[in-house]
C-alpha cells in the first residue's frame, strides 16, 4: 500500500491512498498522523481504497501538491548505521573508532519535513551544505522496553529521506557535547510512504534492500545499497524505546546510504566522497553545494516517488 500526504492548506495536509503506477489516488478522509495513532482501525479502510486504485477507480494526482506523508512529526530520530560510512570518515579525519556496541543516534528538528520537490532555503554557501540520502521508517506508539523481535510489528510505513547538513557548523556543535542544532535544518521526504509489504523482497531483516539512485546536477553521484545497515529499522526502535515510550507518528532514520564497495557504489552525501577524495590524493576535490545546485535521490524503481530539490539562498 502507498500513501502520501496532498496539500489541502492545513499543516497537515490530507491523507490519500496512491495507485501503484503513481497516477490516481482516493482521499482517506484523515491526516496521516491521524491515521499513524488509529493504525489498527484504519489500515482496512486504507488498504480498501488501494484495492480500489487498482481496479482503476480514483482521480488524477497531482504531484505538485504532495507533501512530505508527515508533514511534520511528533519526534524524528536520525540513525547512523552504515559501518563504511563511520570508517571513511575516521580515515579521513585521522578520528578514533567510536568504541560502542550500540547504534549512533540523534534527536533532530522534527516540526516539519520539506516536499520532496520544494527549493530548500538556507542562509549562507558558506556553511558547508550537503545532503544525506536515507531510509526511514515511521512507527505507531511504541511501548517503553519493546524488544527488537516486538518492534518490527510496530514499524508502520517507510520512507526516503534526504537529511540536509551544513558541514562547516557541525563540528563545532560537535564539540560543545550538545549535539546539533543549526547543522541540521530540516529534512526533506519524498512523496510516497509505502507500508513494509510493499516492499516485497526488497523488506527483510528490517532492512530496505534497494539501491538509492544519487544525482547531483543532473550527473550520476551513487547508487548505494540501503542492505548494509549494522542493524535494522527493529533494532534502531528498540534502542530509541528503551526508557521512553514512542509516541506514534515517530520518524527513525538510517543515516546516509553507504557500502564496502564504494568506488563501484559512490556515495549518498558529498562528505563521504570528500572523503574518499582525501584518502585517495590527500585532499577534497569536489565542492558542496552552491545556491542553484540540484540534487535528486530515488530508490531503484521509484516507488517512493523522487527528491529532486534545489538549494536556494534564505535571505537573496
Amino acid at each position: 500500500m502507498r500513501l502520501a500526504t496532498i496539500d489541502n492548506g492545513t499543516a497537515d495536509g490530507a491523507l490519500i491512498a496512491v495507485s501503484r503506477d503513481a497516477r490516481r489516488c482516493l482521499h482517506a478522509g484523515a491526516t496521516m498522523q491521524q491515521a499513524i495513532e488509529h493504525w489498527e482501525q484504519v489500515e482496512p479502510r486504507l488498504r480498501a481504497l488501494a484495492a480500489r486504485l487498482e481496479e482503476g477507480e480514483g482521480e488524477a494526482l497531482d504531484h505538485q501538491r504532495l507533501l512530505a506523508p508527515l508533514p511534520r512529526a511528533w519526534q524524528w530520530l536520525d540513525g547512523s548505521v552504515f559501518p563504511q560510512h563511520g570508517v571513511l570518515m575516521q580515515q579521513a579525519f585521522n578520528l578514533p573508532p567510536i568504541e560502542t556496541d550500540r547504534p549512533l543516534m540523534y534527536q533532530g528538528l522534527s516540526d516539519r519535513f520539506l516536499p520532496g520537490h520544494a527549493d530548500v532555503p538556507l542562509p549562507s554557501e558558506a556553511d558547508g551544505i550537503d545532503f544525506e540520502g536515507e531510509y526511514g521508517v515511521i512507527t505507531d506508539a511504541v511501548p517503553m522496553g519493546t524488544t527488537p523481535d516486538d518492534a518490527m510489528a510496530h514499524i508502520r510505513l517507510v520512507i526516503l529521506i534526504n537529511d540536509w547538513s551544513l558541514r562547516a557548523i557541525a563540528p563545532i556543535e560537535m564539540k560543545t557535547g550538545f549535539g546539533w542544532v543549526q547543522a541540521k535544518p530540516a529534512c526533506a521526504a519524498a512523496p510516497f510512504a509505502l507500508t513494509p509489504d510493499e516492499l516485497g523482497e526488497a523488506w527483510k531483516d528490517g532492512r530496505v534492500h534497494l539501491p538509492m539512485q544519487v544525482a547531483l546536477n543532473g550527473q550520476w553521484f551513487g547508487h548505494p545499497q540501503g542492505g548494509e545497515m549494522a542493524f535494522g529499522f527493529h533494532e534502531l526502535v528498540a534502542h530509541a524505546a528503551r526508557s521512553r515510550d514512542l509516541v506514534a507518528g515517530t520518524i527513525i532514520g538510517s543515516g546516509t546510504v553507504s557500502n564496502a564497495d564504494y568506488v563501484r557504489a559512490g556515495s549518498a552525501c558529498i562528505s563521504e566522497r570528500r572523503a574518499i577524495e582525501m584518502i585517495d590524493s590527500g585532499a577534497p576535490q569536489t565542492p558542496f553545494m552552491r545556491f542553484g545546485d540540484r540534487v535528486r535521490l530515488e530508490a531503484e524503481g521509484g516507488m517512493f516517488g523522487a527528491v529532486d530539490q534545489r538549494v536556494v539562498g534564505a535571505f537573496a
